[in-house]
């Protein structure tokens, strides 16, 4: 696999304080990987100084590219999408104006792009979408506002996914529905960095683990290597 995002001696930090203290990873292309740890670990503030959202000092590299100092926009356009755990939908733009806003040309998709997505994609990969695509974007369901959340960021065709508690507060047959997009959108090559909560549903979509404990990487490995340190589960993700 060929080095996609690496990360070093990651430090963010808000006004109450500092959050991580040197994070380092790598993640290939058309790799999934879960970004596991307790509330409260950092997870989603890892997200967000990828996407230069917040204070960050360190590095992050992108296709051998510093992300450092980047405005967030520019950061999307370099091939990377990010679905907030608010889904930051427009609420009184239809469903298809939604999409619409997500679509970019195929001259602006980044080089590692090999299929383009286009509307009728995600239309095929979320129905509901299509059958509610004049609807106010409001007006949907949590799952279905995730879904779209998902589908706009697909269509400005990335390399690189960031994803944000997708399934959070969403029916068991809703996280089942999204659990087969997310293998239908890996199958496509897509990379993703997923924060999820629910171990199970990371365990059956993610080739590896990263697990974050107080604001450091203390574990990166496989299923396998994950499921057979018990002690490693009890200390950093166990309630």
């Amino acid at each position: 696999m060929n080095n996609l995002l690496q990360v070093r001696d990651l430090h963010a930090s808000y006004a109450k304080g500092q959050v991580l203290r040197g994070v380092n990873f790598d993640l290939n292309s058309s790799e999934v990987v879960a970004l596991l740890g307790r509330n409260g670990a950092g997870r989603s503030t890892c997200l967000k100084a990828i996407m230069g959202m917040v204070e960050m000092k360190g590095s992050i590299q992108y296709q051998s590219a510093s992300l450092v100092g980047l405005p967030s926009y520019a950061i999307a356009q370099a091939g990377i999408a990010y679905v907030p755990e608010d889904r930051a939908i427009f609420a009184k733009l239809s469903v298809e104006q939604n999409l619409l806003l997500g679509l970019k040309p195929a001259h602006s998709v980044s080089s590692n792009t090999t299929t383009q997505w286009q509307l009728h994609d995600a239309y095929a990969l979320f129905p509901v979408l299509k059958q509610r695509r004049h609807v106010a974007a409001g007006a949907l369901s949590g799952g279905e506002q995730q879904m779209l959340s998902l589908a706009r960021s697909l269509l400005g065709n990335p390399d690189l996914l960031l994803v944000d508690e997708p399934t959070e507060g969403l029916a068991p047959q809703v996280v089942k529905q999204l659990l087969h997009c997310f293998q239908t959108i890996k199958q496509r090559g897509v990379a993703i960095l997923l924060v999820e909560q629910k171990l199970q549903l990371a365990m059956q979509l993610a080739d590896r683990f990263l697990l974050l404990g107080h604001g450091q990487i203390v574990f990166d490995g496989s299923r396998e290597e994950l499921l057979d340190n018990e002690l490693l589960r009890k200390e950093w993700l166990e309630v």
